[in-house]
Parts: C-alpha cells; structure tokens; sequence
C-alpha cells in the first residue's frame, strides 16, 4: 500500500466531500471506504445472526464473526482468541472488567490504584465497583508534565491493593505510560492491572503478552472502524472465574427453570445479538492499519505533532498542558490561550472549517489535579497534513489577536 499521504487521504469519503479539517481524531476516527464498504458487505452477503442460526446463512455470519476475533487476537497477539470479547466500546468492556472482575475479587478495605489521568470511563466503574464491594479507590497523582515515577508508584502500592487501572496513552495529555514495568510492579504485589487502550491502540502496535497486562479494552471507532464495536482482552484463566456481565441470547449453554450453566468464554459475555457486521468492518480497520503500518504511523504523527507543538509555543498566551517535549505528546496537544474560554477557542476555529475538542475530556479528575476547569485539545489521525497544521496554527494566531494581544 502506499503511504503518500494524498492517497490516503483519498481513501476517506468525508475528507474529501467536506472541507473540514478536522483535528479530533482522539474522540472518533474517520472512516475509510474499504470499512464502509466491509459493513455494508456483512449485510449484503452474510446477514444472519451470528452463533445461532444452523443453516448455510447463519454459518457463513458465524464464520466471518469468528474470524474477526482471531484479526483482533492477532492484532494485539493475544495468546488465543477465546481471550477477545468483542464490546460496544472501550467504556463497555472497562465496565465489564469492574462489574464481573471487580465482584469476584474485591472485599471490604482492598484498595483499587486509579491513575489520577484516566478517562471517566476507566474511573467511575471502579468508583461503582467500590461502592459495591466496601473497597476504596486510591488516586495515583503525576507530576505536571503528565509523569508517574517507579517510586511513586511503589509508593502508592500496599498489602490491599488488589486493582490498579491505567490508562497507556493519556486522552488529555497524549503521554505514553509505561503500563508493562507497572503491570510487573503491581504482580509483584499480587495485584491485577487493567489498562485502558483507547488512545494507544489505534497508533501504535500494542502486544498484551509483552506487556503482560492482567486485560485491556479499546473502542473501534478510535481506530478507523464503525462506532459500536470494541474489543476486551482478558486472559483466559480470568475469563473463565468471572460471573457474567449480561445475562440473555447466546450467553447460555442450557438453562433451567432455577438456573442456567453459562457458555464458554469469550461468548459468556456477548449476551444478545451481536455487532456481527461492526466486528466484521474491525477486521477490515485492522487490515487498513496494518497494510500502512505502525512504523509510518508513528513516525508521520510524530512528525505533525512536533511541528504543531513548535507552532504553539511561538504564539504568545497559549499554554501547553503537560510536557513541553513534543515527543512525550502521541498526537494529543491539549492547550489554554489566556482569556479566552476554550468553548469560544472551538466556536471560532469551527468558522474557519477547523473541528477541534473543548471541555473537559471526561477527565475532570486530572482537570483539576492540574488546576484547570477547562481546555482545547487538537488530536491527529494519519489522514492529518502538514497545510492543516499550518492552517490551525494561523486560526489560532487570529484569535490570540482579536484578542488585543497584538502581533
């Protein structure tokens, strides 16, 4: 496949039907036609329910759901793909994990280690589960520029904690955590690591044996495939002591008046219908990211985020959240310009055709651990180019001069 950015900006519909530039790639994706297309095949060829029906119809659905979860397994080289359960996103699969997991191992005074920089989605299930269970939620803090040191975080460990969730790629800071030493510190101290995926996945290659995190959930729809369709992985002996998170269709290997024997996992928790053609188009999202590939990925983003930091930095009165190294930002740059609110920031770049993110990020938490109520965010895709960023950063001159900050 090529990797001339003109001619993968062609394999995006909306791109090139809309003369947005659009810089919010951190909330959703845009969708290239080879997944459109693969959606809109699952429904033309293969539309049966999936796992159900015994006919040639229903086995062909079945067959191509199947294979959709050995893409995913080896995508994130997962040991088997009984290990991926396909969610809605990566909000249901960390829900899941609190829910079932936290049900199964949590008692009165455990503590659960959240990293003060998750997303409300790696957050608040655990808030729930403690409610639940009589355990407590400790906060682990960074440090302004968005670092957690070993020693803090052995600090923050104890005899009681039994969880710790971290997310690998902040959504507000864009900092890369290293969740594979953490993982191995928090084994070390007979805990379980649930790590959040969401932003990392989608640019960069990511290998749960490596890292040797307890499960990790992301959302497709970040990554170039159809919204509501994710994956969680969980190993296998997890999987197979935890309760259900759903009870329903599907779920069940037989059921009685007084109760049921439950399926083998993954399908005991893929209750109901599934996303059959919404895993059919991850698969393909997946192909499409491969067959660019990581390396190019990274190093294209990389090199659009550095020269959108570079840009900031020269415009007076805009603040960079976190680190001021454009390296330790994966294609996230999160800002404030001074005295103007970032609600008023988007309004006004969205007349100059420019879709950027304002509010809190569903990390209020982290928020305020910064002491700021409210931010813009730029995030990039690959489908990003040099002239967008430059243009982004002349909006973004015109408005700190409206402003009376003068040249």
């Amino acid at each position: 496949m090529t990797t001339s950015i003109s001619e993968i900006r062609k394999d995006f519909p909306l791109l090139m039907s809309n003369d947005v530039i659009y810089l919010d790639t951190a909330a959703t994706s845009q969708k290239p036609s080879c997944v459109l297309e693969a959606e809109r095949t699952f429904y033309e060829k293969y539309n049966a329910n999936p796992l159900r029906g015994l006919y040639e119809l229903g086995e062909a659905a079945t067959e191509k759901y199947e294979e959709a979860r050995e893409t995913v397994r080896e995508f994130l080289n997962a040991r088997e793909a009984a290990e991926i359960v396909f969610v809605r996103n990566a909000t249901e699969g960390l829900n899941l994990v609190a829910y079932s997991f936290g049900s199964l191992v949590l008692k009165p005074g455990d503590e659960i280690l959240v990293s003060i920089m998750e997303h409300h989605s790696n957050l608040l299930p655990w808030q729930q589960a403690a409610a639940r269970t009589g355990a407590v939620v400790k906060y682990l803090e960074c440090t302004e520029d968005g670092k957690y040191t070993e020693e803090a975080f052995k600090e923050a460990l104890s005899e009681r904690t039994k969880i710790v969730a971290m997310t690998q790629v902040s959504n507000v800071l864009g900092c890369k955590n290293d969740i594979k030493r953490f993982a191995q510190l928090a084994h070390e101290a007979g805990a379980y690591f649930v790590a959040d995926g969401a932003q990392s996945v989608p640019h960069m290659a990511v290998d749960v044996q490596d890292l040797d995190v307890d499960f990790l959930a992301f959302s497709g729809h970040k990554m170039y495939a159809p919204m509501g369709i994710g994956a969680l992985y969980a190993k296998r002996e997890l999987l197979e002591q935890m309760p259900p998170f759903l009870c329903g269709g599907e779920m069940i290997d037989s059921v009685s008046r007084t109760g049921a024997v439950w399926a083998e996992v993954p399908h005991k928790f893929e209750a109901g219908t599934v996303n059959g053609a919404g895993a059919y188009a991850l698969a393909e999202a997946i192909r499409y990211v491969q067959k660019i590939g990581f390396d190019f990925i990274e190093e294209r983003e990389a090199k659009l985020t550095a020269m959108l930091m570079d840009g900031m930095k020269e415009i007076p009165a805009v603040h960079i959240l976190g680190s001021q190294k454009a390296e330790d930002h994966h294609d996230i740059v999160t800002f404030k310009l001074d005295g103007v609110h970032p609600h008023d920031v988007a309004s006004i770049l969205d007349a100059d055709h420019i879709a950027v993110r304002a509010g809190h990020h569903c990390a209020q938490p982290l928020l305020q651990h910064l002491k700021v109520l409210s931010t813009t965010r730029v995030s990039l895709g690959v489908y990003n180019t040099e002239e967008e960023i430059q243009a982004f950063l002349e909006s973004l001159a015109k408005i700190r001069r409206q402003m009376g900050y003068g040249e």
